[in-house]
């Protein structure tokens, strides 16, 4: 499974990378507002900016919501570099776009999915990702987890190529659930990833051999 992080925060996408798990990057207009980015020149510069930090795939997303509109700022954002991937929303002409620009082998993330029926449409269309938010599921009292689960029997037995990425991921715990269920790609912040480190036995065993250590070398030096 791929880890993609969810930011436009250039210090914890490093971080990410330093770690050796960085698989690519997810961001939108809110986290680039977030990082205080704005101006369509200035969010031009950091996707690239990102894109240079990074060898996986970025997803950018689009503003538009009209047909035209969306080709128009997905073939901007695919010229930033080789490694975007336009992201469009789960909208009637957000399916014309995605199949345009599969036709154009533009790489795309259909975002905004909440049902196995959109996944359906998204993957006929061609997309290349599928971001299921299971986090906003679950905060409506759905399973967001037996959401990837439907998806991806459905894409097994039907034989689509487009990848499950789960997103609105909160917590470690979310990211194995996520991998047990079948998804291809999680994308979430670097507290999540990082969430996968703690365990409390580990703590204490660490805490243990250091003392052990501690103690065997203070005997063998006095």
């Amino acid at each position: 499974m791929k880890f993609f992080i969810d930011t436009a925060n250039l210090d914890q996408i490093k971080e990410a990378k330093d770690l050796g798990v960085l698989d690519g990057v997810t961001t939108n207009p809110s986290l680039m507002a977030k990082e205080g980015i704005t101006g369509e020149a200035n969010v031009m510069k950091h996707y690239e900016a990102i894109c240079q930090l990074v060898d996986g795939d970025v997803s950018a997303e689009v503003i538009a919501t009209d047909y035209e509109g969306m080709i128009r700022e997905g073939k901007i954002l695919a010229g930033i570099a080789e490694n975007i991937v336009v992201k469009v929303p789960m909208i009637k002409d957000g399916v014309k776009a995605l199949r345009y620009f599969y036709e154009e082998d533009i790489p795309t993330n259909c975002t905004l999915v909440f049902s196995s029926g959109q996944a359906i449409l998204a993957a006929k269309a061609g997309a290349t990702y599928l971001s299921p938010f299971i986090g906003r599921i679950d905060d409506i009292n759905w399973d967001g987890i037996e959401l990837i689960k439907e998806i991806a029997e459905i894409y097994a037995m039907q034989g689509f190529d487009t990848q499950i990425l789960a997103a609105s991921i909160r917590s470690a715990r979310h990211i194995v659930e996520a991998a047990k269920a079948g998804a291809d790609v999680v994308t979430c912040p670097l507290s999540a990833i990082l969430g996968l480190l703690k365990h409390p036995l580990t703590d204490i065993g660490l805490e243990q051999f250091l003392a052990d250590y501690k103690k065997a070398n203070e005997l063998v030096f006095k």
